[in-house]
């Protein structure tokens, strides 16, 4: 079951998302937003998996020897390789 929303947008905004649906093969404008929100969960998704690696990398150097550095940066990329699939 799907749940009904209703946003407003400004006219000049509503006109650039009408030019880009048709530019790019969407039928409904609904079927343009969910996509672009799509996209939007997709990207804020790998920014937080990035941000985890990131912090994982950072605290893998404090008090580790290269070999511990190196697993936690397999370990890393691995997490984020999961996430970005």
């Amino acid at each position: 079951m799907m749940e009904t929303i209703s946003i407003k947008l400004e006219k000049g905004f509503a006109r650039s998302v009408e030019k880009f649906m048709k530019d790019h093969n969407y039928h409904t404008k609904t079927e343009f937003v969910r996509a672009a929100i799509r996209d939007k969960i997709k990207d804020l998704e790998k920014e937080e998996a990035l941000e985890r690696a990131r912090k994982l990398f950072s605290s893998s150097r404090l008090k580790t020897t290269d070999k511990q550095r190196h697993e936690a940066g397999e370990k890393a990329f691995e997490e984020l390789e999961r996430e970005l699939q």
